[in-house]
């Protein structure tokens, strides 16, 4: 062997050619940082959808309080239309009705964030390592 380089078994030293160790190396090394890139993305986007449902469960009990302010409202009302003819009652139904409309608003936004948020897996994620698969399996057949 007249070669300046040690001669490695298995190791095909044609032009062009990487020993197999270190093309082993090199994939390890980039599977793992890919790998990390991934876990980063899935992370960033589950923090996304966690505060759209934090922002919906917060307006769906926001909803709740002023849907039950609503019912002691309406209760005043039917008080006051007992004990006094029109104007008491009139009053109370109208803040029964400004109440409603606001538990209503609430409600609506609330169905809003969740519906954004939803489904609670990340999707962008999965849809990237299955293409980072794919083109892994079409490397490791050439």
């Amino acid at each position: 062997m007249s070669s300046t380089q040690p001669h490695r078994a298995g190791a095909n030293h044609g032009v062009g050619q990487e020993p197999v160790g270190d093309l082993v190396q090199r994939a390890s090394q980039q599977l793992t940082e890919l790998v990390r890139g991934e876990m980063k993305l899935a992370q960033a986007e589950m923090k996304e959808k966690g505060k759209r449902y934090g922002k919906g469960g917060g307006l769906f009990g926001g909803a709740g309080l002023v849907g039950f302010l609503m019912a002691q409202a309406m209760v005043a009302t039917a008080i006051a239309a007992l004990a006094v003819p029109l104007p008491v009652w009139a009053a109370a139904l109208i803040v029964t009705a400004v109440l409603g409309v606001i538990a209503g608003v609430m409600v609506m936004s609330g169905k809003k964030q969740i519906k954004e948020g939803a489904p609670p897996t990340p999707e962008r994620t999965v849809e990237s390592m299955k293409a980072d698969v794919a083109e892994i399996k079409e490397s490791a057949q050439r």
